[in-house]
């Protein structure tokens, strides 16, 4: 397979060929505080505080787009809090409370042992009901990406980031789980080639994953490996890397047909068809100096992160900061009371040796090593430029939405001048202002549809009164989607009529200063 060079990116020195800590069980706490989020909506709790749970029952579902959530042991449901959450962002949301009985008691749901000859429809509601999403970060419901065909079904085992080595222990010890879970989502989108790609660095985890693919082979599969340049681990970066094809801006994947799915998310799939399981916990790296046991851990979803740092070895002297996700593009906790999330990849326990120390930031020079390195093609110090004069229209022109934050540009800033923070707080603005138009939008319909019924009731008590029936009052108007239309339609021509008087005048002001 010919392998191609996405634009960008960098050679980072890190865990990438350190070899990897196996697999270890977290127990699971006293506590468990299990998010209810959604990515679009909300999840509404389906038990009452006092409720008897068991590991793997449904305690949430999604109003809007989300997956189900379920308790990850056995206990009692005591309370429904407000807590901050370590995802792929750190995030605050609603939290169930479930204090463990110590008996991790399951409710599994039935395997389906044939389903290579299931319809897609029940695989779909296998995985909907098991509560899957992706594990790569994104936590994106699993089923909905997967409800659309793909030619090309890519399977990502290329670690993220430096420091977090959860994919290569999962292909190392469970290699026939992504293998049969590679399987069995290929089949779901009916692609007729299957890629599983691994970094050039993980020869390990490479023989792994060929041995498994030699006793369960299936057809179209293939294994690929890619130079381990950050981000490799991106997902576009890697469809080009294979392909050599960019997927649009504003785009999906699945529109050039490509599907690319995490080699994490491939085996809890795989659980939940032939196991029956739902998803309730996910691996974790954990890794820091002084840390007594760091390494590679099976953790309950809505574990607080002091249990979890607990088991190894505890707070190491000298901490000076926690951080949930890799080196690169992990985010800064406040404290250790943090549950994970499904999007949780790794925890960094960091000293004040392994901090940049602050530098002060001075005016950008110019020089361009932001765009050499930005694997989205970018224009990062326009977009400082732009973020800096609040300037929202060439902001948008510059593509902002597109940043997928990889810290690059930062990294290699001779200014230090820290532009993902900066973006960070541009994408919120946008977002603000994108909502504020909404709302505005909202209340200009509601206004025109009243005014569409004031005049209709005008001009039925003017036929009323003309005709001699009855009073107007005593019938309801009905207003069609016509008459909504042609009100908006009016609205905004008088809108564009007064916006063009606006620029004639600011026009002819500017035209008098300047003689």
């Amino acid at each position: 397979m010919r392998i191609h060079r996405f634009h960008g990116g960098l050679k980072l020195q890190g865990r990438y060929g350190a070899a990897p800590a196996p697999i270890r069980d977290c127990p699971p706490p006293p506590r468990l505080y299990v998010p209810l989020l959604a990515r679009e909506g909300k999840i509404e709790p389906i038990v009452a505080i006092g409720a008897r749970v068991l590991r793997g029952q449904c305690i949430g579902e999604p109003r809007g787009i989300g997956a189900r959530v379920h308790a990850g042991t056995s206990g009692t449901v005591i309370a429904i809090e407000q807590r901050d959450v370590a995802s792929s962002k750190f995030v605050h949301a609603s939290c169930m409370v479930i204090e463990a009985d110590g008996q991790d008691h399951w409710q599994r749901s039935p395997a389906i042992d044939d389903w290579r000859n299931a319809s897609r429809e029940t695989l779909l509601a296998r995985l909907h009901d098991a509560g899957i999403v992706g594990l790569g970060g994104a936590a994106f419901p699993v089923d909905i990406k997967l409800a659309a065909p793909a030619e090309t079904l890519i399977l990502n085992g290329a670690e993220c980031e430096p420091g977090i080595g959860c994919d290569r222990a999962l292909m190392i010890e469970r290699a026939r789980e992504v293998v049969q879970g590679a399987a069995l989502l290929a089949r779901i989108v009916g692609a007729r080639q299957t890629i599983i790609v691994l970094e050039d660095s993980l020869q390990d985890a490479h023989a792994a994953m060929e041995s498994a693919l030699r006793l369960h082979p299936f057809e179209g599969a293939a294994l690929a490996q890619v130079p381990t340049r950050y981000p490799q681990g991106g997902e576009r970066q890697l469809i080009q890397t294979l392909t050599g094809r960019e997927v649009p801006a504003h785009c999906l994947p699945r529109e050039i047909g490509v599907l690319c799915q995490n080699v994490g998310t491939a085996a809890a799939a795989w659980r939940a068809v032939a196991h029956g399981e739902a998803l309730t916990s996910r691996i974790v790296s954990i890794n820091g100096a002084g840390l007594t046991h760091p390494g590679n851990y099976e953790v309950r979803i809505g574990t607080p992160i002091a249990w979890l740092l607990e088991q190894v070895g505890g707070f190491p002297p000298r901490v000076a900061r926690l951080v949930a996700g890799g080196a690169m593009m992990g985010v800064a906790l406040p404290h250790d009371d943090i549950p994970i999330d499904a999007g949780c990849n790794g925890i960094q326990v960091l000293d004040e040796s392994m901090i940049k120390p602050p530098a002060p930031e001075m005016p950008c020079i110019r020089c361009g090593e932001c765009v050499r390195v930005c694997p989205a093609q970018l224009l990062p110090q326009q977009l400082f430029a732009n973020l800096m004069r609040d300037d929202s229209p060439r902001v948008q022109l510059h593509k902002l939405d597109a940043c997928i934050e990889c810290g690059c540009c930062a990294t290699v800033c001779p200014s230090q001048i820290p532009l993902v923070a900066w973006y960070r707080w541009g994408k919120l603005q946008l977002r603000e202002q994108t909502k504020a138009r909404e709302l505005s939008q909202a209340s200009r319909v509601r206004f025109e549809i009243r005014n569409v019924r004031l005049q209709r009731e005008r001009e039925e008590r003017i036929a009323q009164r003309t005709s001699g029936e009855l009073p107007a009052e005593s019938r309801v108007a009905t207003i069609t989607k016509s008459d909504v239309l042609a009100a908006i339609a009016r609205s905004r021509a008088r809108r564009d009529a007064q916006r063009r008087s606006q620029r004639d005048r600011q026009n002819s002001d500017g035209d008098g200063e300047g003689q």
